[in-house]
């Protein structure tokens, strides 16, 4: 037995609506019970009561999901005041706000289909692999009258409710957009800098170390990242923590080769950029942000393992082969008096994936 959506759940209709091969089934009834209409298939007022319990519970969701808006401006994460089990303010409310929402939903949903979409027992014969051809067109016709039948076109207040309630959820949604990277996440001008600043030391990726012009080799290619990462009492840099800290982390990812000095081709404006050979340039690859490392070095050339951008060291790193548009930005470095590499400046340009204002923020 199944349910089968009418377009009047009334007893008569549903008579009307039994087709007229049922008369000759090949097989006896094998003594279900009658059918029991549902209150709300005889009794209006039971229907009336059911549709506004329905509407009702699209409403909540809706006021639910305002509220997750209001809670997550309200609460910044780490208040821990008033609060259940240890969670954090921001935590719970906004796990509850949203949850009731989506709870709400999912059971005015279930309420609908129980009490108010039309409701009939079917028995459903047994046939080929094939269906004839007028089964078919049965079929297909019952789907189309199922598209009416459902009910929502004749109850407004439900069918505008849920509309309401499943648009309203939308709101959290946007508002996380918030939480992709610190402050703004539509600000773009945010990749237009990094952490990286004048006398900034270029350390060893992982462990922080400082790195010695006069330690790397002609072919040696060396992950790095800014001193300011790796923070102690000596270098005075701040902590920092949580996204701000990944986002820098990433922004700031840098690429370190030497090759021989005559085989560099330097950008107009970049003859000092570089020291003895040793260049550096974005670890970030210009399609889609991926990282990068695959160094050939007799090519000098650079992999992105991604979308297989390729990445020609010697000339500027520009673009050589596959889809990245821009060459990899270049960091201008030298030497402090102790010999170590430094930054000379913040890269001149964004670093990162194209994106639609990079232009105007170069």
């Amino acid at each position: 037995m199944s349910n089968d959506n009418l377009s009047d759940n009334t007893p008569a209709a549903y008579e009307s609506h039994v087709p007229a091969h049922r008369e000759a089934e090949p097989i006896a009834d094998p003594g279900l019970p009658p059918h029991t209409w549902r209150p709300t298939d005889v009794d209006p007022k039971a229907e009336k009561r059911a549709e506004r319990q329905v509407a009702a519970m699209f409403i909540a969701a809706m006021i639910s999901a305002v509220l997750f808006v209001v809670a997550y401006f309200s609460f910044e994460v780490g208040d821990n005041w008033d609060t259940f089990a240890g969670l954090g303010a921001s935590t719970l409310t906004l796990g509850v706000t949203l949850g009731v929402s989506l709870l709400l939903i999912g059971i005015g949903i279930i309420h609908l289909a129980r009490k108010l979409m039309a409701d009939a027992e079917m028995v459903e014969m047994r046939h080929p692999a094939a269906s004839p051809q007028e089964d078919r067109d049965a079929t297909v016709a019952a789907l189309n009258a199922g598209l009416d039948e459902a009910g929502i076109g004749r109850r407004p207040l439900v069918r505008n409710t849920m509309i309401g309630a499943v648009g309203v959820l939308g709101l959290p949604a946007v508002v996380l957009l918030r939480d992709l990277a610190p402050g703004s996440a539509l600000d773009v001008g945010r990749l237009a800098h990094t952490i990286w600043e004048p006398g900034m030391r270029l350390v060893r990726d992982v462990v922080g170390t400082p790195i010695l012009a006069s330690e790397i080799e002609i072919g040696d290619l060396i992950n790095g990242a800014p001193e300011a990462m790796f923070p102690t009492e000596e270098n005075g840099y701040p902590e920092l923590e949580g996204a701000e800290e990944q986002s820098e982390k990433a922004k700031g990812a840098i690429i370190i080769v030497r090759m021989d000095p005559d085989d560099i081709i330097p950008a107009k404006g970049r003859e000092k950029w570089t020291v003895d050979g040793i260049i550096c340039y974005s670890k970030i690859c210009t399609h889609v942000g991926c990282p990068i490392s695959l160094y050939e070095r007799t090519t000098h050339h650079v992999l992105c393992p991604c979308h297989q951008s390729t990445f020609d060291l010697a000339d500027a790193a520009k673009v050589v082969f596959g889809p990245a548009a821009r060459p990899l930005p270049q960091l201008p470095i030298k030497v402090d008096e102790e010999g170590y590499l430094v930054a000379q400046s913040d890269f001149t340009e964004p670093i990162g994936a194209s994106y639609w204002q990079r232009e105007k923020q170069s």
